[in-house]
């Protein structure tokens, strides 16, 4: 049994599993991500591959990486949420664990995962979303994995929706990641807690009483008990995700959207509202054939075992 490491680097985490070529996790670890430093990002990685490595025997590494990356020359170009800024990243950690290993984009490893173990099994034309810190994203087209001329495609999260908008970690400003993703949740929350206290009085209690204690598992728990402030952020990030999953579809006319990352655990909280408004916004609703929005099947495992079995299989992914 081939046996190979994948490796999901977020903006808050490193994740990193030993995957079998059935795309089961045997073992996983997790650690917090230096994302202001790229040598301790590194670092982080290389040690949990190594520890990993130190109970299993593995061929290669993959690695997702959240950002814009070089998939032939193995270079993470550009990263908005980490420090990562024309990042050898494939030649340090082949340097550093003596192992093969490929870099490709975080978003890109979780749309693959889905495709050949996932939700997304049987379909060739997919877009996966992941929300969680930012949005990221993967394309399946025509069965293949879609990376764009220079490996930079998949980034909607950083189409531009609000003039003028918040500021993004890209440098623009009115990002769609910045109202439909992990972070836009809790800007949302935290906002109506200082603006209307009273309101949220469960948020409050939830993080002692401190508004900007206020967490995405707050926000989630105090949802699943029905509280109306908790319902609201995520009716009004949901819509927002909804809205542009209805754009991403005009374009690229999927046969299913699959939605993961940390926020998608919420399940229906956040794709109630997202289907509500993805029906409302999509062109030519009632004329064409529905598209499904799955909550992604892997879960948060999915970069993981995206990333491992890309360095097993890539040749297969176009």
């Amino acid at each position: 049994m081939s046996l190979t490491i994948g490796v999901d680097v977020g903006g808050t985490k490193v994740a990193a599993g030993v995957v079998d070529e059935r795309g089961r996790i045997i073992e996983k670890l997790r650690r917090a991500t230096p994302a202001a430093s790229p040598e301790r990002t590194a670092a982080a990685i290389a040690a949990v591959v190594t520890e990993l490595r130190g109970r299993h025997e593995v061929t290669a590494v993959g690695v997702g990486a959240a950002g814009f990356v070089d998939e032939a020359a193995g270079t993470v170009v550009f990263a908005p949420n980490l420090a990562w800024r024309g990042e050898p990243l494939r030649a340090k950690l082949t340097g550093m664990l003596g192992l093969p290993v490929t870099v490709d984009n975080d978003g890109n490893a979780s749309a693959w995962a889905e495709v050949r173990f996932g939700a997304a099994r049987g379909h060739e034309h997919v877009i996966f979303v992941s929300v969680g810190t930012g949005i990221g994203a993967g394309f399946i087209l025509g069965g293949r994995l879609y990376r764009g001329r220079w490996g930079m495609a998949g980034e909607p999260g950083h189409a531009r929706v609000v003039p003028d908008g918040r500021l993004c970690g890209c440098g623009n400003r009115g990002c769609w990641e910045q109202y439909a993703s992990g972070s836009a949740l809790v800007t949302e929350a935290r906002d109506f807690a200082m603006r209307s206290p009273g309101g949220a009085m469960r948020l409050l209690q939830l993080a002692g009483g401190n508004p900007t204690a206020i967490t995405g598992t707050h926000i989630t728990v105090a949802a699943s008990e029905g509280d109306p402030a908790a319902l609201r952020c995520f009716s009004i990030v949901g819509t927002w995700l909804g809205q542009g999953l209805a754009n991403l579809a005009a374009i690229l006319d999927p046969g299913c959207i699959v939605v993961g990352g940390g926020v998608s655990e919420a399940g229906e909280l956040l794709l109630g509202p997202a289907r509500a408004a993805f029906d409302k916004a999509l062109p030519g609703t009632g004329y064409r054939p529905q598209v499904e929005i799955l909550r992604a099947a892997l879960g948060v495992d999915a970069g993981i075992v995206g990333a491992a079995d890309l360095v097993q299989n890539g040749h297969r992914a176009g």
